[in-house]
């Protein structure tokens, strides 16, 4: 069974037919889903799937391309929910400076220290968002050593993932090690142990090969696996028990709380 620790299923795309789909999952071979939160209200409507569907948890958090203006209101609001049942971390947050249009980095650098902070302070693992700011990334999560978490879509060098790893990282592999491009990707994959690696989707976005330009979903989670597992040497069930196991370990999921 597979554990899908990132899926954003508070999405519009998924308005249709979230309740049916997500419903389904246990039939397709998905016992766990995690779907962390953007901003307040996307936290809140991740809550809300986490209490109506038994193997759904939540994370809570504001997304660097949703900090703009935010302040204490939205991180206390955030504090508010992270101390709530089946919120078991605190994300997606990180740092993104892809594109000119979002938050000066200053705006975006504060927030990330709250919620980091925040993390330590409830005791809470953190699903950080690192886009083209690799070291300022790796700055900021080094301030604070009591810190754990994932680097959810891992996207930086092998010599980054190098120092994650020492310091009790784990890292997430999406969709995108299946492309044709993803060198750098199944790079980072090589020298990641077995321990420390979590499968993600990044519902709706990022889809495996051969659904690239589909909506993407907890379903797909399997060419994932089955990209990794090619990498490590083991069958792609092997992998995801073992990915799985790495998810409820870091997230505090017992696996009789599963479905």
């Amino acid at each position: 069974m597979y554990f899908d620790t990132h899926a954003h299923y508070d999405d519009a795309r998924f308005d249709a037919d979230r309740d049916a789909l997500l419903a389904s999952m246990p039939q397709s071979g998905v016992s766990c889903i995690l779907n962390p939160g953007c901003t307040v209200a996307s936290s809140r409507a991740a809550l809300d799937l986490a209490r109506r569907f038994p193997f759904v948890y939540a994370a809570v958090g504001l997304h660097p391309e949703e900090c703009h203006g935010a302040g204490e209101a939205e991180l206390q609001a955030i504090r508010a929910l992270g101390a709530e049942d089946k919120v078991v971390a605190i994300g997606e947050i990180g740092l993104d400076y892809h594109w000119d249009t979002n938050p000066p980095r200053e705006q975006q650098q504060f927030i990330l220290r709250r919620q980091l902070a925040l993390a330590v302070e409830l005791d809470k693992p953190v699903i950080v968002h690192d886009r083209d700011a690799h070291a300022d990334c790796l700055a900021l999560v080094r301030e604070q050593p009591k810190l754990r978490g994932v680097f959810h879509c891992f996207s930086g060098s092998p010599e980054m993932a190098e120092l994650l790893l020492q310091q009790g990282w784990y890292l997430g592999f999406d969709g995108p090690i299946t492309y044709k491009n993803a060198k750098k990707a199944l790079a980072v994959l090589d020298i990641t142990p077995l321990d420390r690696i979590l499968l993600e989707t990044d519902a709706p976005y990022l889809p495996p090969v051969p659904h690239r330009g589909a909506r993407n979903d907890s379903r797909y989670l399997p060419h994932i696996a089955v990209a990794a597992a090619a990498r490590k040497g083991l069958a792609p069930e092997e992998l995801a028990r073992i990915a799985a196991e790495n998810g409820r370990r870091l997230f505090g999921i017992p696996e009789t709380r599963e479905g």
